[in-house]
């Protein structure tokens, strides 16, 4: 199973001055393909004992102070990044052969942009926060959706649903921003912003060191 890359590069010349504006023109250009769920993002992290652990989460926001994604903080992700906050984030897009990858550092948001955002989730989606502790162990599907009923009773559509008090958000603040870009002959285009810290690299006017890796 081989696949052939023929698109074109990136320079160096043509990044924006930050990761975050760069970002902002892929992830345009991954929209405008038509690619199938483009805000999709492998997140991974490890806990106290170093085994790391990798999920599918969609991003919900994103801007110059990281990368927001929502979850139970009592699943394995929240545990894990509540002892370890280092994480990374993969954007896989394949088909456009691109991918991003984050290194970075995650916090929890505050309770009002989780409120926020709670309420623009649709009703059942509001339900199932509530519903489902996430990664522990329920004994059969039966007995998730007999929460799940419960709640819709108790919370009918015309009925607002407050954010679970163990359900939030997760911003990622990036320390190094890596764009691949596939090429032909497996010589692909690596270009990696790095915080102000290391040498070499172009400095950016921004704090952004950028760095081209070999393939």
């Amino acid at each position: 199973m081989r696949a052939r890359y023929r698109a074109e590069g990136i320079s160096e010349q043509e990044l924006a001055p930050d990761p975050y504006g760069q970002f902002a023109r892929w992830f345009a250009d991954a929209a405008a393909s038509g690619l199938h769920e483009p805000n999709a993002m492998i997140v991974s992290t490890a806990g106290a004992d170093g085994m790391p652990s990798s999920r599918t989460v969609l991003m919900k926001q994103y801007d110059e102070r990281g990368f927001v994604f929502f979850t139970n903080y009592g699943s394995r992700k929240g545990r894990e990044l509540e002892v370890n906050p280092q994480t990374s984030l993969l954007f896989p897009w394949h088909p456009i052969a691109r991918q991003i990858i984050v290194s970075g550092i995650a916090e929890r948001i505050g309770r009002d942009e989780t409120a926020a955002y709670f309420r623009t989730r649709p009703h059942g989606s509001q339900l199932g926060a509530w519903a489902s502790e996430q990664s522990s162990t329920v004994a059969s599907r039966a007995e998730l959706d007999r929460l799940y009923a419960a709640l819709a009773e108790r919370y009918p559509e015309d009925e607002d649903v407050p954010a679970p008090p163990g359900w939030g958000g997760f911003r990622v603040r990036a320390e190094s921003v890596e764009f691949w870009q596939g090429r032909e002959n497996r010589l692909h285009d690596r270009l990696r912003y790095v915080r102000t810290a290391g040498a070499g690299g172009q400095q950016s006017p921004e704090g952004w060191t950028v760095e081209r890796l070999c393939p």
